[in-house]
């Protein structure tokens, strides 16, 4: 006779993996603590195996309760997906993207339109800023997923792609002749030190010839010639264009696109969207065609910027 495993029971277990213990796991799962032990206490009997050590003062797995772990995670998954496939317009309630403001395009704009359709009463909350700031906000909570560009990639993160950073100027422009060179950058700009460094390396004289917390405002005085600035191969801004200097500007280095997800998530529909970000990168590094722009932008005074379907 089939015998049948517990998802409620099944569900507070992979919570106190995660959570390290019954008290926090059951803050997680908005339970008592004796509620979540109980259903613990019963996976335990169904199975008859015992799931967690409490010998020690942090509760950890067996190698039973290892093994289970895996197998939960993905029964929770797919019960979780019917759900979500076939139920999805019961989903209601807020997650919150981060993006630095200069790979919004060409995929963000797609993966928001694919998420909408999947969930089209959740409101997405994108929040355009520099990578600094969305990690401290991330760290802080109030960042669902978050992605940024980094030299290297820190524990709990992946790395979507690793793309060249190219000089741009303006189409046709002559500034990047100009010695010293003049350069547009955000004062909080993660490429800008390198590229300094760059320049001095290669005996390059340079001067910041603008400087502002607008990105609007950089991409207006590069696009007018003013300025060169630097940008992720592939993500070069409209108004501009890759600068063919032929060596006479130094290579640059590479910069990881990188991708966080908050750990516990507090809906599927969040491993969804951070699924369709991986999914968008991915389609871009096989070379299927991503749309560069859609109607609307996320402008530059208002970075926080509510979707609702």
């Amino acid at each position: 006779m089939p015998r049948n495993l517990d998802l409620t029971a099944l569900r507070s277990f992979v919570a106190v993996a995660d959570a390290g213990g019954v008290t926090r796991a059951a803050g997680f799962l908005n339970l008592t603590q004796s509620a979540v032990s109980m259903q613990i206490k019963r996976l335990e009997e169904a199975l008859d195996l015992a799931l967690l050590d409490r010998s020690a003062r942090r509760v950890t797995l067996t190698a039973a309760g290892e093994q289970l772990l895996g197998y939960a995670r993905r029964m929770l998954a797919l019960n979780d997906e019917v759900f979500g496939r076939l139920t999805h317009d019961d989903y209601e309630g807020e997650v919150v993207l981060g993006v630095p403001h200069d790979i919004v395009y060409p995929a963000i704009p797609q993966v928001l339109q694919r998420f909408a359709a999947e969930f089209p009463r959740m409101r997405v909350t994108l929040l355009s800023s520099y990578t600094r700031k969305l990690k401290a906000q991330f760290a802080r909570g109030e960042c669902d997923v978050i992605m940024t560009t980094e030299d290297a990639v820190e524990p709990g993160g992946e790395t979507l792609v690793e793309l060249p950073l190219v000089w741009v100027g303006a189409p046709g422009g002559q500034a990047w002749k100009q010695r010293p060179l003049r350069l547009a950058f955000e004062p909080n700009c993660i490429f800008r030190m390198g590229v300094q460094s760059a320049l001095d390396a290669a005996g390059i004289p340079w001067t910041m010839a603008v400087e502002s917390d607008s990105s609007r405002t950089i991409e207006a005085s590069v696009s007018a010639d003013l300025a060169v600035h630097v940008s992720l191969a592939g993500a070069e801004p409209r108004y501009m264009e890759r600068i063919p200097h032929c060596g006479a500007l130094p290579d640059l280095e590479t910069s990881k696109v990188n991708l966080y997800v908050a750990d516990p998530v507090h809906s599927p529909a969040v491993e969804v969207l951070a699924d369709l970000i991986r999914r968008a990168y991915a389609a871009q590094a096989g070379g299927a065609p991503v749309a560069r722009h859609v109607a609307g932008e996320v402008a530059e005074d208002a970075p926080r910027l509510a979707l609702r379907a």
